[in-house]
């Protein structure tokens, strides 16, 4: 007797979601435990990831946003190393490795705006030991405290050799700081930074807090000499960039330290200070609002969109979230801090999984847009699944890539040859969006055909066994609305874990950076990845690596491509039946990216001048006159539910679940919403909630790296 495979419908296409899949097919003979099946909205993989190629405009790529890797990605890593392999492309095609796809960068830009003008801070961060991705060994939070610790030691001998005073004992007492607990901790600052890591390495190791409270107090007497030299040396004038910004950074790793001993960080955990703004905290351990309003600061913020509703003057973030993340960020990678991709997302992550995952018997169901998801009588389990089928196919499968230079890549829009050519007629006649929820196709269709668009419901017990959900948050009041009546924990997670939405735009450049002014250095070759500049896009990258995938003709070859993205503000998203809702939010982002080249862009590329930006430096194929060049370059709004970006707003992170705590036994979650150690938006926890998705359902994978402590 044969027993008959589960069935697994995974709905969505994005990291979690085919994190998942990847996990669950990775075993040899797992066609004889599971049937899996994709079915995704539009023709391509990828969500808030997603990426494509414009055929008209020579295959460039075009993003939803700006898309770097971090160091500390270990299971990101993982699993795209495991998947190039896999794959094994041939050595000559392009981008046949993990390590041709991702490239190191080092370089790191902030801004501040000092005396009414901007001024860039450039980083040149260290090369670490080690690949991410790799194994490496565990270890508790009493760690990063360490290593914090390290880091301060480092910059506490940098000052006292760059700055006009060092830090010295006396100045201790105009703050009130009594001197260090014992005689044997006299001596100068590097001395007693010095005690205070061994003390905290040596407790890290015995995994105890023996040491804690003295430790603390040598950090709060640290933080008092600090105060009072920067209070004397600004007094004097003897406030150069490098000693203020090295302040910024000493005090800051400081307040950190200190809150992190006096709240008991170590011991319970990050969340312990969940209940309060970063910032706040920040403020509340001694850190001067100089430094809780820095560039280091305001850039991580940027970084994560971590403003409520979009609201730039709304910050809101979890300090122990913020926290963690700052320090893997900045303390935990190995080998670069972040990783360029040499092609965009799409091909560089969703192409290679979605050839692999074929390959292995995954089957994908393009067109397809979940509707609903409906409970059993019981409310134990979801009985059905309702989706659309947008289009009609041609043959009987859709083979969504394209080769642009030898590389699988996404389309920016249908292979229209695969699709029904009647409905293709009306598709273009209208330029239908199949990828957005406000769509007016269901209405166009049935204009067209006299009949509404066809629906499939599946089954549980006859189509599906169990359900591995991949799309985002912001998606489950409109496709699980039932099933948040039925899940105390759904629906509180629903409600109080924020999503975002966010904008970008990417320009195509006649100049390179340093024709257009770009005065900071760069260093090994590496270009700008900058944070902290104005609003509404506060972040900036030069993305000239990518150039060489695209198919410029002669004549048309740009020298540069800059991508900038923020966070958007929506204050209320209209029902479904407002169709022209996109459109006006894309010409919103429009209207502020032509401001911002025009107006502020000159702090950054200087060779423009406050005259405003010279329009020709844009390439433009149709030759448009003045500001019309802008018409040929790329924007768009991120506002589609599935697009919306995860927050980890002030004590919201209580509300996430893992992957099977949905409430009903065959509904499995997956993407960066989840409870995963990490809990903040990003590639990294996508990954980590298709990790526990697969183990939910099949063992496996039986460790997470980093799902506890550091």
């Amino acid at each position: 007797m044969s027993t008959q495979p589960r069935r697994i419908a995974i709905l969505g296409g994005g990291v979690g979601a085919m994190t998942a899949a990847f996990w669950l097919t990775h075993r040899d003979g797992w066609q004889s435990d599971y049937q899996i099946d994709v079915y995704q909205m539009g023709w391509r993989l990828g969500g808030k990831g997603a990426s494509g190629r414009n055929a008209a405009m020579a295959e460039r790529i075009e993003e939803h946003g700006l898309h770097i890797w971090f160091g500390f990605y270990d299971n990101a890593f993982r699993v795209m190393r495991e998947a190039y392999a896999a794959l094994g492309r041939a050595p000559d095609s392009p981008l046949a490795t993990w390590d041709e796809a991702f490239k190191k960068q080092r370089l790191v830009c902030l801004t501040e705006a000092i005396d009414d003008a901007w001024r860039v801070w450039s980083i040149l961060t260290p090369l670490m030991p080690g690949e991410p991705g790799t194994p490496r060994d565990t270890s508790n939070i009493g760690s990063a405290l360490a290593a914090l610790l390290d880091q301060l030691h480092a910059w506490v001998n940098e000052w006292n050799g760059i700055a006009a005073k060092p830090l010295v004992m006396e100045c201790a007492a105009t703050h009130g700081a009594a001197v260090p607990p014992t005689t044997a901790f006299t001596g100068d600052a590097p001395a007693i930074v010095g005690v205070a890591r061994e003390l905290a390495h040596a407790d890290a190791q015995a995994d105890s807090a023996e040491h804690a409270q003295t430790v603390l107090a040598l950090l709060k007497w640290l933080q008092a000499v600090l105060h009072a030299v920067g209070a004397w040396l600004q007094q004097a004038g003897l406030w150069p960039d490098d000693v203020r910004r090295l302040y910024l950074c000493m005090d800051l790793a400081l307040a950190a330290g200190i809150g992190m001993l006096a709240d008991d960080v170590v011991s319970k955990g990050f969340e312990v200070i969940n209940h309060v703004d970063f910032c706040a905290w920040l403020a509340s351990h001694g850190a001067q609002p100089a430094s809780v309003d820095s560039a280091p600061v305001r850039g991580f913020y940027d970084l994560v969109f971590a403003y409520r509703d979009g609201d730039p003057q709304q910050p809101n973030i979890e300090a122990g979230t913020m926290l963690r993340g700052m320090l893997k960020v900045g303390l935990g990678y190995r080998g670069a801090i972040m990783y360029k991709m040499q092609a965009g997302m799409g091909d560089v992550v969703f192409a290679p999984l979605q050839e692999l995952l074929e390959r292995r018997g995954v089957r994908f169901h393009y067109f397809h847009k979940l509707m609903a998801l409906h409970p059993d009588e019981t409310g134990a389990s979801v009985a059905s699944i309702e989706l659309q089928q947008q289009v009609s196919l041609r043959g009987d499968s859709y083979r969504p890539l394209r080769d642009v230079k030898g590389l699988p890549c996404w389309p920016s829009e249908p292979l229209y040859d695969q699709l029904d050519p009647a409905q293709v007629d009306v598709l273009k006649q209208y330029d239908v969006n199949l990828e957005c929820h406000w769509s007016d196709w269901p209405q166009r269709y049935q204009e067209a055909f006299h009949q509404p668009l066809p629906t499939k419901t599946l089954r549980h017990g006859e189509d599906f066994d169990q359900i591995v959900f991949g799309l985002s948050v912001a998606s489950l009041p409109v496709v699980a609305s039932e099933l948040l009546e039925r899940s105390t924990a759904l629906r509180q997670c629903s409600d109080n874990v924020g999503a975002v939405a966010t904008q970008a735009y990417q320009v195509w450049t006649r100049r390179n950076l340093q024709q257009m002014g770009w005065q900071c250095s760069v260093a090994d070759g590496e270009e700008p990845v900058l944070s902290g500049f104005t609003e509404p896009f506060d972040t900036w990258a030069s993305m000239n690596q990518l150039l060489c995938r695209e198919t410029w003709l002669a004549g048309d070859e740009p020298l540069g491509v800059s991508y900038f993205c923020n966070v958007f503000t929506v204050s209320n998203y209209p029902p479904v039946d407002q169709h022209d809702f996109p459109a006006r939010c894309a010409d919103e982002v429009k209207a502020a990216a032509i401001a911002q080249l025009d107006h502020d862009i000159h702090a950054l590329w200087t060779n423009v001048g406050t005259g405003g930006f010279d329009w020709n430096w844009l390439v433009d194929p149709a030759d448009g006159e003045g500001v019309a060049r802008f018409d040929r370059q790329y924007w768009r709004a991120n506002v589609d539910p599935s697009e919306r970006y995860v927050q980890s707003l002030v004590d919201s992170s209580r509300y996430r679940l893992h992957a099977d705590e949905s409430g009903f036994a065959n509904l499995f979650l997956a993407g960066d919403w989840l409870k995963t150690g990490l809990d903040a938006g990003c590639v990294e926890a996508a990954v980590m909630g298709g990790m526990q998705a697969s183990r939910a359902i099949c063992g496996f994978p039986e460790t997470i790296a980093g799902e506890q402590g550091w």
